[in-house]
């Protein structure tokens, strides 16, 4: 099972869930880029290539594989509110409320957009829900197109 086809289809079809942020300017031949957004440094995998974006104002979508164990879908009937932390190097924990349900994946939003992809199954969701969830390491980072 495989969450992507390409790349840049992976970015284009997820564009729309591009966080904004900040991107630190990185040590050459080093693969994670370090990215401020929601408050938050975010280490990512690079999965655009060295040079695809500049240190500065910056896009990207950020993907990462959920934790079955630490991923579920939280009561209808509480309040909520979003949150999102560091794992080690480049993992995060936090809750959400789901944007967009695909095949396998969840787009959710976490004091940033998150796509969240599965191998498995997923619990049962629906935008609107709000979910628990833990990625395991490590958070991709893909450029998305120009709109």
């Amino acid at each position: 099972m495989t969450l992507e086809s390409s790349d840049t289809e992976f970015a284009a079809t997820h564009a729309p869930y591009a966080a904004e942020g900040t991107l630190y300017p990185g040590r050459e031949g080093s693969p994670l880029l370090e990215f401020a957004a929601g408050g938050r440094v975010l280490y990512l995998f690079d999965r655009s290539g060295p040079y695809a974006a500049r240190p500065g104002p910056a896009r990207f979508v950020i993907h990462g594989l959920l934790d079955p164990a630490g991923t579920w879908r939280l009561e209808e009937d509480k309040a909520h509110e979003e949150q999102l932390e560091i794992l080690g190097v480049s993992a995060v924990t936090g809750r959400g409320r789901v944007l967009s349900v695909g095949r396998q994946i969840w787009a959710v939003q976490a004091r940033v957009p998150l796509v969240l992809g599965s191998v498995g199954s997923l619990p049962s969701a629906r935008p609107g829900d709000w979910v628990a969830f833990r990625t395991l390491p490590p958070l991709h980072g893909f450029v998305p197109p120009l709109p």
